[in-house]
Formats: structure tokens, sequence, C-alpha cells
């Protein structure tokens, strides 16, 4: 079982309030979370006006019964905290890691990046030579992806998979989607080549400019 611990401690009007979180692959034993994390990625996209696609509690428990999602609880009230999972498509070519939430009560302490960032090293060993994109409305989750490497591209891209898109059509913006032919939308696409990586680094060390970057 891979177990990331964070403590957080909140100083705020009344007594201390102290959590503590583990950032988990998630399975059977959290899958009564189902409802609850299905609710708030509704919740969360009708608050923003856009973004995360509905998922149903039935999807998600598919989800945590193959090891394909990913779970942050805080364990001293044994509630669920965060939440993201990995779909595949075009036979494991092209990953991502979506319906990434945070529950409110747990936001600002980091926990965002820590959940990505584990379920992308995470799926990164189940899917070593796959490219990871993302679509997101969200300029945290941009800032994200962009320190695991990924970087914006053109919807062209993408999967071209009619899997992927039909995933979109519970979005609020799936009309503006389909208006503009599937080449654009609110969402900005970014991505993770390791080919494209792996290019670019060897273009930093045959200019010495590979240390420089380390260091910055």
């Amino acid at each position: 079982m891979h177990i990331l611990c964070i403590v957080c401690v909140t100083m705020k009007t009344g007594p201390k309030r102290m959590y503590e979180f583990v950032v988990k692959v998630a399975t059977q034993e959290e899958v009564h979370f189902a409802e609850e994390i299905s609710r708030e990625m509704e919740a969360s996209a009708r608050a923003r006006g856009t973004g995360i696609a509905k998922r149903t509690p039935e999807y998600i428990r598919e989800k945590m019964l193959c090891g394909k999602a990913f779970i942050a609880l805080e364990t001293i009230q044994n509630k669920v905290a965060g939440f993201c999972y990995t779909e595949s498509w075009s036979n494991g070519a092209h990953v991502a890691n979506s319906g990434l939430i945070i529950f409110p009560e747990y936001r600002l302490y980091g926990l965002a990046r820590q959940l990505k960032s584990f379920a992308f090293e995470e799926s990164k060993k189940r899917y070593p030579t796959a490219k990871f994109f993302g679509l997101t409305t969200s300029l945290a989750v941009m800032n994200i992806n962009s320190e695991l490497g990924y970087r914006p591209v053109t919807y062209s891209e993408l999967t071209q998979d009619e899997e992927f898109w039909a995933s979109c059509q519970s979005c609020v913006n799936y009309p503006t989607l389909i208006s503009k032919e599937k080449k654009n939308c609110l969402c900005t696409a970014m991505i993770f080549d390791p080919e494209w990586e792996k290019k670019r680094l060897q273009k930093l060390r045959s200019s010495g400019n590979l240390a420089l970057e380390t260091e910055t």
C-alpha cells in the first residue's frame, strides 16, 4: 500500500484543529465514499460554472476496485479529503489523471499538489510509455501540471478516441466544444510526453544547460 502522510495544524478562531492526511491508491475499503465523491464533483463543477464532467458513484467504485483511483483521507475523523482517478485510451497510449477534487474543508493545505503528484507517479508505473494529458479550467491544476512536466498544447495533440470526447458530455461546456468541432473549448489542454521530455533533456545536456535548469 502506497501512503503519504502530511500533518497540518490550523490556527483559527477557537480551539486548534489538527488534520492528518493519507494519500493512497484507493481500494475496496474506500468504496463507501463513492457517493460523497460523486456529489462533490458535481457541486465543484456547479460552483465554478465549468469543468469536471459528472461521474456516477458506480463509475467511481469501479475505478477504486481496479486500482485506478487515488484518494486523500483525513485519518483523525476518517473522512475523504480528495480524489482523482486514471483513464486510458488507445490501448494505454493516452492516459489522464482526471476528476481531481479536494473537499472544501481541506483546501489550502497543498493536498491537490500531493494527490496529483502521487497519482501521476503511480500511473506512470502502470503506463510507462503513455502520453499523459489533461483538460482543465483551473489555474491551480495548470500550475501543478506544469511542475510535473506537462506543457500546453492544442487539442489536436490529444487523443482522438471518441470515447474520450463522449466523457465530456456531462460538462456544461460540451455545446461549446461541439460548436468548435473539438478543436478548442474553455479548458486548457496540457500534455506530458515522455519521448518529448527525453529529447528536451538530451538537448539541454548537449548544450550544457541541464545543470542550470536543475539549479533553478
